[in-house]
């Protein structure tokens, strides 16, 4: 009887391990400008982790499926932890720190900036270092949105209930100015290796006006945002060489990727992951993670049609 209970246990802990699927998925075409990748992720069976939100290009939208999301540390100090079925996050320059106890499951959008207003109903900059509780943004929507993913039967029809919800929500605009448009695509095209008077003179602008209504629609400052752009690309250069097996050296991603020198890519993950390159990549791989991987590599590789 004690072999019979043991060996049921074995097959309990390997059908959790089963459990684990994650995916990727571009939007509807008509929904790229405003969301970059869909990603679906289960997990169950694993060690409980602790994972660092890094900054990123774009906004965060999380809908929770059977197990909440726990945030341990906001990038605002001043928010307090909490558990969330729902979560929308604007851009930010330091990590927040998430939990799980060995099952989590859900569905992350990445959110492109330029498109929250349409998506939102208000400008990025209104979400600027924030974590919110979805329903406080899209108020009953959040809820909707939950239910109808929670009903669904298997990531195709997850995907497929986010192109129709969303696409049902969505209330295109104009009204971010076309030259932080463009401002922004540059940014993104050139990975954060522009200089903040050099678009000031592409669009015309002062740079202290640049600067203002740069932050309203985006969330960051010029600055802020070309060196979270740079963090982006660099960590993932990273990410893809550890699982790749390639051999790649810091200092040769911060010469790739437009950084001073090895020194000064170390200060930069110091400051947008609170760690080493090194140790990030240890914390990320090091506890069998592979969510988290994927959730943060995505799909936004700043394609124009993966931009507002």
């Amino acid at each position: 009887m004690a072999a019979t209970r043991r060996t049921a246990g074995k097959q309990d802990e390997q059908d959790e391990r089963d459990e684990a699927r994650y995916l990727h998925r571009r939007p509807a075409p008509a929904l790229r400008p405003l969301v970059a990748w869909y990603s679906g992720y289960r997990e169950a069976g694993v060690p409980p982790a602790t994972h660092r939100g890094l900054p990123s290009p774009y906004l965060t939208m999380i809908v929770t499926l059977d197990d909440p999301l726990v945030v341990a540390a906001h990038p605002d100090p001043h928010t307090p932890p909490g558990s969330y079925d729902t979560l929308v996050g604007g851009l930010h320059t330091s990590p927040a720190l998430i939990t799980h106890d060995g099952r989590q499951s859900g569905v992350q959008l990445a959110l492109t900036p330029l498109g929250a207003r349409a998506l939102l109903g208000l400008p990025a900059g209104e979400l600027s270092g924030l974590d919110l509780d979805g329903a406080e943004v899209l108020g009953r929507l959040a809820g909707e949105l939950r239910e109808r993913l929670l009903a669904a039967r298997g990531w195709d029809e997850c995907f497929a209930v986010l192109d129709s919800v969303l696409s049902r929500h969505a209330r295109p605009t104009r009204a971010h100015p076309a030259e932080v448009a463009r401002a922004w695509r540059r940014m993104l095209t050139a990975g954060g290796r522009v200089t903040v008077s050099g678009l000031a003179h592409e669009t015309g602008w002062s740079t202290r006006h640049l600067n203002g209504r740069f932050r309203e629609e985006i969330g960051l400052s010029p600055k802020e945002a070309a060196r979270v752009v740079r963090f982006d690309r660099v960590r993932r250069l990273l990410q893809g060489a550890a699982a790749s097996g390639r051999r790649l050296t810091l200092a040769d991603a911060a010469a790739e990727c437009g950084f001073y020198d090895q020194a000064h890519l170390a200060r930069e993950f110091g400051a947008f992951a609170g760690c080493s390159p090194s140790r990030w990549l240890a914390d990320e791989g090091g506890h069998g993670s592979e969510l988290f991987r994927n959730v943060q590599a995505g799909l936004g590789d700043g394609s124009p049609d993966s931009v507002a």
